[in-house]
């Protein structure tokens, strides 16, 4: 009777173990299982970096710190030092002078928003012209609208100083600048961190984040005479728009600089900021981005 007895418990027992095993094997107690790692992409671009947009926290870095040649990414920073001007009037006009023909001249007619001399254009309008198109007539306009000075020249730099300055205020390290578009003078340089940081400050204007999520944006111009010109429509450079969630923010290519991009993207409730910088194509720009926009979403779930 007693062996009978300790038999019951031991099968009593065995059985306990077998169902606590099955329990376990199928997950069913309270405890959640572990989460599967998220694969960390390999991209092509020579830097790279994520964060967390809500919180700042780093998901991704290749090289992050490493020093980089920003090419238009550049102008972020112009539109960040213009929208953080005390008593800013966006409504207000600036008349395109013949030195902004002049600068994009000697430079090699670069990338343009085709501003015609002479012309009042708003500095709402000069921000769609500087992000969108990524005019350097556009970013010129602005440093000389926005810097101090009794001249062209005198103005510009002491714009770009600002800039360095507002760099210094973001914490951004391994950043100088020494013009207001990206067309380097030998020492415009930033960092695939830097950037990012940038971007998630430029964000909270609610002005910048609309210019920089728009596609497309035709302006309405005062000529000289008063008359109204339609520009043609300036296109934003950024084809990654709408992709995803993507909410901008800037494009940036360059013989030297390679292929660039700052990039913004929120979907179902999390938010991601970063940048690739030295990307050896455009395509290869893209699918980096793509893949980092994806890991970040994927590390933030």
């Amino acid at each position: 009777m007693i062996t009978a007895t300790k038999g019951f418990r031991v099968r009593r027992a065995a059985a306990v173990v077998v169902t606590t095993g099955a329990v376990l094997a199928a997950g069913a107690l309270t405890a959640a299982p572990a989460q599967a790692a998220v694969a960390v992409p390999t991209i092509t671009a020579k830097s790279g970096f994520v964060m967390n947009g809500a919180t700042g926290k780093a998901l991704y870095a290749k090289y992050a710190d490493t020093h980089r040649l920003t090419a238009s990414t550049t102008k972020i920073m112009t539109a960040k030092v213009v929208l953080s001007q005390a008593n800013l009037n966006l409504d207000a006009p600036v008349t395109i002078k013949r030195d902004v023909s002049n600068y994009m001249v000697a430079k090699g007619y670069p990338s343009t928003a085709r501003l015609i001399v002479g012309d009042k254009v708003t500095v709402r309008q000069l921000l769609y012209g500087l992000m969108l198109p990524s005019g350097c007539d556009a970013a010129m306009a602005l440093a000389d609208k926005f810097g101090t000075g009794t001249t062209v020249s005198a103005r510009t730099k002491n714009f770009i100083a600002k800039m360095n300055n507002m760099a210094k205020s973001l914490g951004m390290t391994n950043t100088h600048f020494d013009s207001f578009d990206g067309i380097s003078n030998g020492s415009n340089y930033s960092s695939a961190k830097d950037l990012t940081l940038l971007a998630r400050s430029a964000m909270k204007s609610t002005t910048f984040k609309s210019v920089v999520k728009t596609k497309s944006y035709t302006a309405k111009t005062k000529t000289s005479t008063g008359a109204t010109r339609t520009m043609a429509p300036w296109v934003n450079t950024n084809t990654l728009l709408g992709w995803n969630g993507t909410l901008g923010i800037k494009t940036g290519s360059g013989t030297e600089a390679k292929y660039a991009l700052v990039f913004a993207a929120t979907l179902n409730g999390k938010s991601v900021m970063g940048t690739v910088l030295t990307s050896s194509s455009a395509a290869n720009r893209t699918t980096d981005v793509k893949k980092l926009i994806n890991f970040g979403y994927a590390k933030i779930a």
